[in-house]
């Protein structure tokens, strides 16, 4: 019983780390497109990073487990194009209503996407601690230090969106809390059903979905307050802290 609460501790932890994403925020500087420009590029650096050198080759290694490389490659393209398309979709919707507020827009694409993202972490997470109790704080840890800047990607389009602190707060924290919803669905209904496949599958689709945003959404936001400089700058800044973090951990 002690394992299975350490393991909701765990996984509650990383994925509420999503609300450090609100420092920015809070600091006070003139320049208020340099600090969005360089948000978004940073948080666009971290999930492609993620994409290409975290969930895809993760994904592949628990596809072909099953399946020979070949097709493990072919299924893993598939569901990455679908969670492309997904993403897509996802947009054209949510342009029909907030059409008229693309930062607002791209903070609320960024809570949806990340949440399909959480969740699995949270199965993850707390089917991991409830094996191996060091194995899910270093997977913890890991978890925690990218959802920093995914924090960001939500926390800074609705505050400079909307004004509100608080509206920040809300997305984030809805968003971290996706997190510990994982962990609730496995304790209640997956460690039993979830394998290998099933988790390849929601990391390549999840992969497509934030290498979308990134090169769609992210970025050419970046770009539209026309601060180059910095947008390359924090874009290479993310790619960097992102294999650094995966190295580390």
């Amino acid at each position: 019983m002690k394992k299975i609460i350490f393991s909701f501790l765990i996984s509650s932890l990383a994925g509420f780390s999503t609300l450090l994403g609100l420092i920015p925020c809070f600091i006070k500087n003139k320049n208020k497109d340099g600090v969005i420009a360089f948000s978004l590029s940073f948080s666009a650096g971290v999930m492609i990073a993620i994409s290409l050198t975290s969930l895809i080759p993760e994904a592949l290694e628990l596809v072909n487990k099953n399946f020979k490389l070949f097709f493990s490659c072919i299924l893993l393209s598939i569901f990455i194009v679908l969670g492309i398309i997904f993403s897509m979709t996802i947009d054209q919707k949510i342009d029909n209503y907030i059409s008229n507020n693309q930062l607002y827009k791209l903070g609320i694409i960024s809570v949806i996407a990340l949440m399909l993202h959480n969740i699995p972490e949270g199965i993850t997470t707390f089917i991991s601690s409830s094996v191996d109790l060091k194995l899910g704080i270093i997977l913890a840890i890991s978890i925690a230090l990218h959802n920093i800047p995914e924090g960001i990607s939500i926390a800074v389009p609705i505050y400079y969106s909307t004004g509100s602190i608080k509206k920040a707060f809300i997305y984030t924290l809805i968003s971290g809390f996706s997190e510990l919803f994982g962990a609730v669905l496995a304790y209640l209904f997956l460690a039993k059903y979830v394998n290998d496949l099933m988790l390849g599958i929601i990391l390549s689709t999840t992969a497509g979905i934030m290498i979308h945003i990134s090169m769609y959404e992210l970025i050419p936001s970046a770009f539209n307050y026309e601060q180059k400089k910095v947008t390359f700058i924090a874009l290479m800044i993310g790619a960097i802290v992102m294999l650094l973090c995966t190295l580390i951990i």
